[in-house]
């Protein structure tokens, strides 16, 4: 049985054409199993790391730390109003029945120094989480996110 735990802040993808620092936001993803974001610049290819998951405090510990950050900075591509690193590799997030499955913990790229030279040591372990498709569906602003966690 799953839980409700919170809710889709903003949704973001960037195309191979988008040239900003942060992903732009989008009306809704279309998210494919066995192949990522539609029109996403990294659909086919990880599979296990086609979705990108940011909770809000991620952008909170930047911000306590004079760190000003847009949202979709963090390369995301579901803001969350919880934070999902209390969840784990395994976990399953059901977003109106369109289920993914966290797969890693993101690791701080060096590029996110470009916003400030603090920033990639104060969000390890809370840069986002990648996560697997596990079915087909649409993903929009607003959804309730539940959690099945694994034992």
């Amino acid at each position: 049985m799953s839980k409700i735990i919170g809710n889709i802040v903003e949704i973001f993808s960037a195309t191979k054409d988008t040239k900003s620092k942060s992903r732009p936001i989008v009306q809704s993803l279309n998210l494919i199993k066995d192949y990522g974001i539609e029109n996403d610049k990294f659909a086919g290819k990880d599979l296990d790391k086609t979705v990108m998951i940011v909770g809000i405090k991620s952008y909170e510990i930047a911000r306590d730390n004079g760190i000003k950050l847009e949202y979709g900075s963090l390369g995301e591509n579901i803001l969350l109003d919880f934070d999902p690193h209390n969840y784990k590799v395994g976990d399953i997030f059901d977003i109106e029945n369109t289920k993914i499955k966290i797969t890693q913990i993101c690791t701080v790229c060096s590029h996110l120094s470009r916003f400030d030279k603090k920033l990639p040591k104060l969000l390890n372990m809370h840069r986002g989480l990648y996560c697997k498709i596990l079915n087909n569906g649409i993903i929009k602003n607003k959804m309730k996110v539940r959690v099945k966690e694994i034992k």
